[in-house]
């Protein structure tokens, strides 16, 4: 994954990436020299590049002072790429914890739910990483995270329906009904 950090793996390997797009785009009967399509396959090469590399960050954390309620930060879009298909998926994640000595930078919330939809994914690794991400660094009572999304695997091909699908993982205290009550009632609207 260090590559995929850095970004540096498209570079190193961008102009044989660039040959398979071209020749992807003969398979499937287009003609890579006509005018729309010449830089077709570095432009693609860019964007996976963007699409795959991973965006470190510093996870700014501060003494939570006694605050002990939870905390939500709801509705943050995020996009994705399936691992089945290599087509989007997309959505809101909604996040929620109770601190037990540390709270997280708001942020950072939008910057883990960034960091980890990219690469290729599906949507319960998405929001298991997050979930387990956020529990590992704040050690908090409990963390939750809930995440819908629309797939375009679903949509554009095989049913051609859309739909949403809901993921949940919920840590500590947030597997208490109560809890986890309070939680869905927070990010469904209060």
């Amino acid at each position: 994954m260090a590559n995929k950090i850095e970004g540096k793996w498209f570079g190193i390997m961008g102009n044989e990436i660039e040959k398979n797009i071209r020749e992807f785009l003969i398979l499937i009967g287009e003609d890579p020299d006509r005018e729309g399509l010449v830089d077709t396959p570095k432009r693609v090469c860019k964007a996976w590049n963007e699409f795959m590399a991973y965006q470190e960050f510093d996870t700014t954390v501060f003494d939570s002072d006694g605050y002990d309620q939870m905390i939500v930060s709801k509705d943050i879009k995020y996009h994705a790429f399936c691992e089945h298909h290599l087509l989007p998926f997309f959505g809101k994640a909604h996040i929620g914890y109770i601190p037990d000595k540390k709270i997280v930078g708001l942020s950072k919330m939008a910057r883990i739910v960034e960091f980890y939809a990219r690469g290729l994914n599906t949507q319960e690794y998405l929001t298991n990483n997050i979930a387990g991400y956020l529990d590992d660094k704040l050690n908090p009572e409990g963390v939750g995270v809930v995440i819908e999304g629309r797939h375009l695997c679903q949509e554009m091909r095989g049913i051609k329906k859309k739909g949403k699908m809901v993921t949940s993982d919920l840590h500590g205290v947030f597997r208490e009904d109560a809890v986890r009550k309070e939680f869905l009632s927070l990010i469904n609207g209060g």
